[in-house]
């Protein structure tokens, strides 16, 4: 069905950068903001009626599946909450903005753009052994720190309740291989076929930002998530693993 459509020239790159720019702007107010939530629908309506009137260009077929992940993690809450019920369904909304594109991608467009590397069994470089052990390092420098200093820590709710821990241990750990699998693979990839790298990395690197302020990360923590995510990009497209 996808592979019949009839291929136009691509878009004019004031186009391209104008719709990118509009679909990250309505992340903040669509997932961050709840007050200014119909702004966020009212950007990305824009976004894509525009995209849908070129929908035979490449870009625009690329970019509207961007914006329909944006959209499904609009419909769901996105906060710290871990009853059974919330995990659930914003775990089955996350899941799907990961293998919708992945399907559509692969077996609609017949491109192979996103991709899920491993690269096992290569020999790891000394740089990329000492990245591990210096995040880690640094991670527990920093976060203590910046969640006391912020009063981010407030965002998650404390109980020793056995239960609520090893919901808080397969959540906190599920989020994070999911923020590397959509932002990194997914969005990184639709946004490098179209604009240059730097400019495709900053672009999934704020939506990343926003998503994370969203689950609790205040204070001076977004600049820090935002300079994470674009090492976490670069880190990809070097090392082209996961």
């Amino acid at each position: 069905m996808f592979t019949s459509v009839q291929k136009s020239a691509e878009p004019a790159a004031a186009f391209k950068y104008g719709i990118v720019g509009i679909i990250c702007a309505s992340a903040p107010p669509l997932l961050a903001i709840p007050s200014l939530k119909w702004l966020g629908w009212l950007l990305l309506g824009v976004a894509v009626l525009a995209l849908a009137l070129r929908y035979t260009s490449r870009f625009s077929r690329h970019m509207l599946l961007l914006a329909a992940a944006i959209g499904l993690l609009g419909l769901v809450p996105i906060n710290t909450d871990l009853s059974y019920g919330h995990m659930f369904s914003m775990g089955s909304v996350l899941l799907v903005t990961v293998v919708l594109p992945y399907i559509v991608i692969t077996y609609g467009f017949k491109e192979r753009i996103i991709t899920f590397p491993f690269r096992v069994g290569r020999k790891w470089t000394r740089r990329e052994i000492g990245y591990v052990f210096f995040a880690g390092f640094a991670s527990y420098l920093i976060l203590p720190f910046y969640l006391a200093s912020t009063g981010s820590y407030l965002n998650w709710e404390a109980t020793l309740e056995p239960s609520y821990l090893v919901r808080l241990f397969i959540g906190t750990n599920a989020l994070g291989i999911w923020d590397e699998l959509f932002f990194v693979v997914v969005c990184l990839a639709l946004l490098r076929q179209h604009l240059p790298f730097m400019w495709a990395n900053m672009a999934q690197a704020l939506l990343w930002t926003t998503f994370l302020y969203e689950l609790g990360f205040r204070g001076w923590g977004p600049i820090a998530i935002f300079l994470f995510a674009l090492s976490q990009g670069y880190i990809f497209k070097r090392s082209k693993s996961l």
